[in-house]
């Protein structure tokens, strides 16, 4: 007895479904009500049945007209039903012609390109596989830019040898037409010239990420919009090369608005979100320095390091979205003592930096600043920071290790060297606009009850990545209980501003419930003790990296251990296991 095949469906039930069901088969049903958009449900299902019913009038060697005829009065029955006669408008016409351009006879300069048609068709989508049997991409790209009214280009990089292929293409729509182009100066694979030529055509716009760590837009997508409602799309593997678009074995598929509107739709929407994210920023006239640093850069080429003080830098668009919150709530809510949490990686001395900056340019052109942090690498990184985003290369002094400068102003000095030399005796309360506390989890701590107490400044902002300590004390008393702006590790990783990481997780062989647990952890001795010498826990240890690891001779990995006792004894063990050739 024949059965459907089990699996998965999408068929709305029709009469022989109905007579395939079988008492030994389960059938998971919904109505056809509960679908989002039952218009387009149905008529989806009725274009298979329609096609398969003119194939069989042409079978039976039926003309042409006689097809023709039958859709016509399916189209009239319809417009019987809905009682809309307009629908009759959409009768086709007897002659059975295909409409295939429009041109205006009154000596429009776009006659002859626009009679420049793709091979593949306008009305249906299709495959590019970059197989010689089918049309070549490139001449498909030319063909499209010759006849669209808009084009939006979205690739990760552009190249010239692709640019130099399209540039008569481009130069001629963009006498009539509005380009836009959306890249990246990632991995320093755009070439500088493309960029510069795509500047200098007409009624062009060009927007670049230079975010190059974490950049998002790995997308490569070409658009072209046409008034006359035949509007297409690639979008696949080919970035503007010429590899990609000539001879790459690159797939790309070409996606039409007449059988596929929904998804062009979205492009378009995608398109526009790029478009309006602050992480893409306009490329002008100007800002040819900037994308050949970032470039060269990303290639590896050494650069000047003091050459990004020369330009005014902006933050990135999630740096700006806290700044904007930090505005807020002072302008709006009055609260001048702001607490950032940022996961680490995310910038958090950058944003201060961009906030001091904002602080001097609205009035406050000779505002003091005092940062403090607890570790003098710290503060020598973001007097670095300062000095980019002020555009100033002597801007601050460094006070650690108990040397206090002769300029205070724009001072960065250690919690240690700040108590140790009594700094605040030097100054009045009030001495200073704006106060940074890097690490401020860490102001719970007595060290830091002077600073805190004894300075009233017109900005106290707080930096930390953890502001939930073990130790149950409250940082948030300083801020009146409340966190100004924050980017916590999980929304970081979501929006691709770091690198995801993932936990495995393995069954520890050691039993350890009688080891003494005091100050919120193992008896630190007793641990090591447990841990060192014990071969089968190591080599458990072992043989689970390498079930994790593609390749753990392309790892760099950290080891957290008890005691120095016991790094030496697995560090030892891990060696002599790669030495025999073993499992790492």
């Amino acid at each position: 007895m024949k059965r459907l095949p089990q699996g998965l469906y999408e068929q709305v039930m029709n009469q022989y479904l109905q007579n395939l069901k079988s008492s030994e088969q389960q059938y998971d049903l919904i109505s056809i009500q509960e679908s989002e958009d039952v218009p387009s449900l149905l008529s989806h299902y009725l274009s298979p049945v329609l096609k398969k019913s003119l194939t069989i009038l042409e079978e039976k060697h039926g003309p042409v007209k006689e097809q023709i005829d039958r859709c016509n009065e399916i189209i009239n029955q319809l417009s019987i039903w809905t009682g809309e006669e307009s629908l009759n408008k959409c009768r086709v016409s007897p002659e059975g012609e295909i409409l295939l351009s429009v041109t205006d006879i009154r000596g429009d300069e776009r006659r002859a390109s626009s009679l420049l048609r793709p091979i593949s068709s306008l009305s249906q989508s299709s495959l590019f596989t970059g197989s010689h049997n089918e049309p070549s991409l490139l001449q498909e790209l030319k063909a499209e830019i010759a006849s669209a009214d808009r084009i939006d280009m979205l690739v990760s990089f552009i190249k010239w040898s692709g640019i130099r292929l399209l540039m008569d293409e481009l130069s001629n729509f963009c006498n009539h037409g509005h380009l836009r182009v959306i890249t990246t100066s990632y991995i320093g694979a755009t070439d500088l010239k493309a960029i510069e030529f795509l500047s200098t055509l007409p009624n062009t716009e060009i927007r670049i990420s230079y975010d190059t760590e974490r950049t998002r837009l790995h997308a490569k997508a070409y658009y072209f919009y046409r008034e006359s409602g035949f509007s297409s799309a690639y979008v696949g593997s080919s970035n503007l090369s010429n590899p990609a678009i000539t001879s790459g074995l690159e797939w790309n598929v070409k996606l039409t608005e007449k059988d596929a509107g929904d998804i062009l739709q979205k492009i378009c929407i995608s398109f526009e979100s790029y478009w309006d994210n602050p992480e893409f920023v306009s490329y002008g006239e100007n800002d040819k320095s900037i994308l050949q640093e970032a470039l060269n850069r990303q290639k590896g080429k050494p650069g000047d390091d003091d050459l990004p003080v020369l330009f005014d830098i902006v933050p990135y668009f999630y740096q700006k979205e806290i700044l904007e919150r930090l505005l807020v709530e002072r302008e709006v809510h009055g609260r001048y003592r702001n607490l950032i949490v940022a996961a680490t990686g995310t910038g958090k001395t950058i944003i201060s930096a961009f906030d001091f900056r904002n602080l001097v340019r609205n009035g406050n052109p000779h505002a003091r600043l005092l940062f403090v942090a607890h570790r003098e690498e710290i503060l020598k990184q973001s007097i670095s920071r300062f000095r980019v985003i002020m555009r100033d290369p002597n801007f601050g002094d460094l006070c650690i290790r108990g040397v206090v400068p002769q300029h205070i102003d724009h001072c960065f000095i250690s919690i240690q060297t700040f108590n140790s030399t009594k700094f605040n005796t030097l100054t009045p309360p009030d001495y200073y606009d704006y106060i940074i506390v890097d690490e401020f989890h860490h102001a719970a701590a007595a060290s830091y009850q002077t600073l805190l107490q004894y300075y009233h400044p017109k900005i106290l902002v707080g930096l930390t990545a953890t502001p939930e300590r073990m130790d149950d004390l409250d940082i948030l008393g300083y801020f009146d209980g409340k966190i100004a702006a924050e980017i916590r590790l999980p929304e970081a990783i979501d929006r691709n501003l770091l690198a995801p990481f993932h936990y495995f997780g393995i069954t520890d062989t050691v039993d350890l419930d009688d080891v003494n647990w005091s100050r919120g952890g193992y008896d630190k001795q007793t641990l090591s003790q447990r841990y060192t010498g014990n071969r089968q826990r190591a080599e458990h240890i072992a043989i689970s990296l390498n079930r994790y690891v593609t390749d753990i001779n392309t790892v760099i990995g950290l080891g957290f251990c008890v005691s120095i006792d016991h790094a030496i004894f697995m560090s030892e063990t891990f060696n002599e296991i790669r030495h025999n050739n073993k499992t790492i």
